[in-house]
């Protein structure tokens, strides 16, 4: 077998990426290699397999025969094999010289036909397409990706089980750190989502769900977080948690599924826009979980969900946006609406519908999702709902982020805890932290050190004042502020009392430039109506 290459995960996937640079626009590079890297770790995981049986039956040679009788002796069964069959599997797609793009598209075809839960995960890329007669990926650059690809063993003892998610979050972080975008995601710092599964404590065979979930990193978080808190309990057998995502994005699905089978985690992704037409359902409603953990993307418009409208929340056949408890002018119950401008809250309405009655989540969202319309004198659709959270005592606190965490923006983000059943001790108030100033500097993002992330999570865990730091704060004071849920205000952390976030004066200045827009649009139609 190759020698093993002594590079960090993170250089070697670059390396990777490098090896076809040019060939594709940097968001397109992932949908080459990672179903490569999967296919890679199969390989050697195969091979571990059969060098287990091997050991029982005396040679590679008599092993493979095995299981080629009864695949079921091994998790995934590999329909190809090296002419010596104690050189590794992966040999087979290293050695190849010739028509390399379709021989690559055949392998992983074979891969899915003999096992049908990576049908349309692995098999999803034709590395023999072409765009107006050209090569997508001519065999030249295919074959040095290869090469680069192999340098790495992936066996069960040579990395961890996260292989996929950390290669995707690393490539999409370059992408974006490249070109100032997010690359089509929104990638979530991985020591965010420790933070937030940490606070959510999920427990052994909890229900775990995440409506926008990428490549499945959250779930993953969540999973980890189980695990530490096992270990610290010396529990050795325990119920892992069911995770369940949905994802628009089918290249993004795919990873999703890829990782939580790399990581031989019970989960079940599923595809399609989850606003629209939510895939985890019980008859006419929602199906109810333990945790909900998200990022949807920030302030989604009516341009990305061109369906919302009041119709949409109107006629929503799982009641998300209907308030049972209060009646319009004609006697029906009030729909609760947000503006085109901003989706977040309805988010936050599927997602507090999808908690059962015991049930937390935790949401990333803009910063200015929990302050947006406090303070002004018109009417603000966002605050409204925002207000109604409040009031229903279902926001259980808010956590304030460093700013420049995020690839896709410097702006520091919030995350919104629910909790549909707060202990009788937290009734009414709100744990609001302002954990700005816990990052460390990197290059070219700032970032939250594991010390930190303790700090955090145990802290607003356990509901723990702290000066500078975090509060208790009564909801009559929220009202009071009209109902502002954001830690800057209650929190100031700089000497000055007056001190507020320039993010989060931005963010008003912003808001007021929509509403302006959308009531000059209006005036527009009246005007036109009227011939002038």
């Amino acid at each position: 077998m190759a020698a093993q290459d002594n590079k960090s995960l993170e250089q070697w996937i670059w390396d990777a990426a490098c090896s076809i640079r040019g060939a594709q626009e940097a968001p397109k590079y992932k949908d080459f290699i990672l179903p490569l890297v999967f296919a890679k770790r199969l390989c050697d995981v195969f091979d571990d397999e059969i060098d287990r049986l091997a050991t029982s039956y005396g040679s590679r040679k008599t092993a493979f025969a095995f299981v080629d009788k009864d695949p079921k002796l091994v998790r995934f069964y590999l329909p190809f094999r090296p002419a010596d069959l104690d050189k590794p599997v992966w040999s087979v797609i290293r050695e190849l010289s010739s028509q390399i793009g379709e021989q690559i598209t055949t392998c992983l075809a074979d891969i899915a036909r003999f096992n049908p839960l990576l049908d349309g995960i692995i098999n999803r890329i034709d590395f023999n397409a072409t765009t107006h007669g050209q090569r997508d990926l001519d065999d030249d650059r295919l074959s040095n990706l290869i090469e680069a690809i192999s340098k790495k063993r992936l066996g069960l003892s040579d990395v961890e089980p996260d292989i996929i998610g950390r290669s995707y979050e690393y490539l999409i972080r370059k992408f974006a750190e490249g070109s100032g975008q997010s690359a089509g995601e929104f990638y979530t710092p991985a020591e965010v989502g420790l933070v937030m599964a940490r606070v959510l404590a999920p427990a052994p065979g909890m229900a775990v769900y995440d409506p926008t979930c990428g490549s499945g990193g959250l779930l993953v978080k969540c999973e980890i977080e189980l695990e530490r808190r096992m270990a610290l309990s010396s529990r050795k057998k325990y119920a892992p948690l069911k995770l369940h995502g949905q994802e628009f994005i089918p290249a993004t699905w795919a990873m999703a599924n890829m990782n939580m089978i790399i990581h031989d985690m019970e989960g079940r992704i599923e595809i399609g826009d989850t606003m629209k037409a939510p895939r985890f359902t019980e008859g006419n409603a929602l199906r109810h979980f333990d945790r909900v953990i998200a990022n949807p993307m920030w302030n989604q418009d009516s341009n990305s969900l061109p369906y919302l409208g009041e119709s949409f929340f109107a006629n929503d056949p799982f009641d998300r946006f209907t308030d049972p408890g209060q009646k319009d002018d004609k006697g029906n119950p009030r729909i609760l609406t947000v503006p085109s401008s901003s989706a977040d809250w309805a988010w936050m309405l599927h997602i507090l519908h999808s908690l059962n009655d015991s049930g937390r989540a935790a949401v990333v969202l803009d910063t200015g999702a929990a302050s947006r319309g406090s303070g002004n004198a018109n009417r603000n659709k966002e605050k409204e709902v925002r207000k109604w959270f409040v009031d229903h005592d279902f926001i259980e606190g808010v956590l304030y982020l460093p700013e420049n965490l995020f690839y896709n923006t410097s702006a520091p983000g919030v995350v919104i805890f629910l909790n549909r059943k707060k202990p009788k001790i937290q009734e009414n108030k709100l744990f609001l932290m302002n954990a700005s100033r816990c990052y460390k500097k990197g290059d070219p993002k700032n970032y939250l050190p594991d010390e930190e992330i303790a700090r955090i999570g145990d802290t607003f865990a356990a509901w723990r004042e702290e000066e500078r730091f975090s509060r208790i704060v009564d909801k009559a004071e929220i009202v009071r502020n009209d109902y502002n849920i954001s830690p800057s205000r209650y929190v100031h952390v700089a000497d000055d009392e007056d001190y507020r976030p320039l993010s989060e004066i931005v963010e008003d200045l912003r808001e007021l430039e929509r509403e302006a827009a959308i009531n000059e649009r209006a005036l527009r139609a009246v005007l036109e109506r009227l011939g002038i």
